[in-house]
């Protein structure tokens, strides 16, 4: 079978190599599942690069998010245990993590669904606990991870308010619903929130960005705010200034998603029971701007990487349904 394949860390167009390898044969409490649809996340560029939480062992393949086929016909969407990820024909997973895929989403929506959108209601729901009325300010709105914070937050009752990055971006995040759009590249973020909340500020704010994005979000964080931070596409990890958070009186919470899958597995499912609902009704629907055929795809995971991309960008490969 053909899989995508990192012989040495770098960027993902120039070490992912795409090889012939033998199909993999699942162990006892395993499933093997044929790839119908594998998401790319920026994470799967971290790895590439030898920069993410987890480092595996060279030569892996890449891709923590796929909706497969099981042998015996379930459509289902799982994280594949590195080093075999989903940029590949088949991969194995561990058969109690396995969920449903939502017959409301096709394949590529449903490799879309898990990581992006259970990190976006962990987040809001569990760590920040959004109200209903509240202004929710989110970060990279058209993004993969941005995009389903807006979904979310606008299913939960709240104003939200997107920044994206150039009149492109900016419109797909208004399509996505966002109340107000703020254009980071020719717009003062911190002005926009305080002119749009009457001087209050963004009770909820939720940064998968870092950098000068959470500088920002502190200026502008209303009194009791929470800011949730989810990662650091921006490359710039922040250092909190403590005593601004405790003359402001606003909470910085992390939000770290895949340790809920060890820590409390029954949440994970009970989110993923929420989310189909969601999706049925709806209210969610992954935003997919592109789909690649296996032959592309270290060209994708590279865009991602590059933050040129809006939404989604998930690899079919030949054969699998779409």
């Amino acid at each position: 079978m053909q899989a995508w394949r990192v012989h040495e860390n770098g960027e993902p167009g120039e070490v992912m190599r795409l090889d012939e390898v033998e199909r993999p044969t699942p162990a006892e409490g395993q499933l093997l599942l044929k790839v119908r649809a594998a998401n790319i996340n920026f994470p799967d560029a971290l790895l590439c690069r030898g920069q993410y939480q987890v480092r595996p062992p060279l030569p892996f393949t890449p891709g923590v998010e796929v909706c497969g086929e099981t042998e015996d016909g379930r459509r289902v969407i799982a994280n594949p245990a590195l080093p075999h990820g989903g940029f590949a024909e088949y991969v194995v997973v561990d058969a109690a993590t396995v969920l449903p895929a939502p017959e409301s989403l096709d394949d590529a929506e449903a490799a879309a669904l898990h990581i992006g959108y259970q990190t976006g209601w962990f987040g809001l729901h569990r760590r920040a606990r959004i109200q209903a009325g509240e202004t929710l300010l989110v970060h990279a709105a058209a993004g993969g991870v941005g995009s389903a914070a807006v979904q979310l937050g606008k299913a939960a009752g709240a104003t939200v308010i997107g920044v994206a990055g150039g009149p492109e971006k900016a419109r797909i995040a208004r399509e996505l619903g966002c109340d107000l759009v703020i254009d980071r590249r020719t717009e003062d973020i911190v002005a926009k929130v305080k002119e749009a909340t009457g001087g209050r500020g963004a009770d909820v704010v939720y940064d998968p960005v870092g950098g000068d994005a959470y500088a920002k979000s502190v200026k502008c964080v209303a009194f009791e705010g929470r800011i949730v931070v989810v990662g650091f596409a921006s490359g710039a990890i922040p250092s909190p200034g403590l005593n601004h958070a405790l003359v402001k009186n606003y909470s910085i919470v992390g939000l770290h998603w895949g340790l809920y899958n060890t820590m409390d597995p029954a949440a994970v499912l009970a989110c993923h029971e929420e989310l189909t609902k969601l999706a049925a009704e709806g209210a969610i629907k992954p935003l997919i701007s592109e789909r690649v055929a296996m032959k592309d795809a270290a060209d994708a995971v590279q865009r991602v990487a590059d933050g040129t991309t809006t939404g989604r960008v998930v690899v079919v490969p030949e054969g699998a349904a779409r």
